[in-house]
């Protein structure tokens, strides 16, 4: 490979505050493919919830589920699902608890709870709504990451319980459920290793919890403007806000552009 490989996470870094792609994210990425440098995505979201950014950006290489599903060039290279009888036990336990959970599949995602206004809060910054309602939908099928629906401090509560789970929070009334070790890094990884390319080669844009280990593994690693001071401490570099050209900002500061 004779460019560089530069992973960017969605929302808060190609995505700004209100979930709309800034045209000099857009100009910029086209700019990296015409200097020769590969693009990919890696991120939180399911691959069915960010398939039109991957369109309009040009882009059929991502790291999805925090690293637990990854495809490049359109070609499944990892799957990762949680076990089931992980999820069996999580399911009742968050029950006794009275939270609610989402299980999602390539497909599409499920809840456990017909309503509940925490899991709308949530789900609605993605601009997604409420999923529909389907207890079992964990059974029989390989889920990539469950979602546990509580509040910020009730998180011991499951990290103490659940040893072989973890746990990142990326909402006031959410948490990711992955695979223990499950990563953006650990996607990422996979796929260098697959491809043959040194991490050196490798850039990373990112702003929040769950992208802290992919800035940490990263050759060379951009936070944010708008990220958390522990999430900029990861970073070898830190840029604008997204709505500020963040992204156009920290690919010059690196000179990619």
């Amino acid at each position: 490979m004779t460019g560089k490989l530069i992973f960017f996470d969605i929302d808060g870094t190609l995505l700004d505050h209100d979930k709309q792609l800034p045209e000099s994210t857009i100009d910029a990425v086209h700019q990296l493919k015409q200097k020769g440098h590969q693009v990919a995505i890696a991120t939180g979201r399911a691959p069915f919830m960010f398939k039109e950014i991957r369109e309009r950006l040009g882009i059929d290489s991502y790291v999805s589920y925090n690293g637990q599903y990854v495809e490049w060039e359109n070609k499944t290279i990892y799957r990762n699902p949680i076990d089931t009888d992980l999820l069996e036990k999580l399911t009742d336990y968050a029950d006794q608890h009275g939270h609610p959970l989402v299980y999602m599949d390539l497909e599409t995602m499920k809840s456990s709870a017909e309503f509940h206004v925490h899991i709308q809060e949530s789900i609605a910054t993605l601009k997604a709504p409420h999923p529909a309602y389907d207890p079992d939908y964990f059974r029989g099928r390989d889920i990539f990451q469950g979602l546990v629906f509580c509040t910020i401090g009730e998180e011991p509560l499951y990290r103490e319980r659940f040893p072989n789970l973890d746990f990142i929070r990326w909402h006031q009334f959410s948490m990711d459920v992955l695979p223990l070790g499950g990563s953006k890094a650990k996607g990422i990884e996979v796929a260098l290793n697959k491809l043959g390319i040194a991490k050196e080669d490798i850039y990373a844009f990112g702003d929040y919890l769950n992208d802290i280990e992919m800035l940490q593994y990263a050759g060379t690693s951009v936070a944010m403007g708008n990220a958390p001071d522990i999430v900029k401490r990861a970073a070898t570099h830190v840029t604008k806000d997204v709505s500020e050209d963040g992204i156009l900002h920290g690919l010059r500061m690196v000179g990619l552009l």
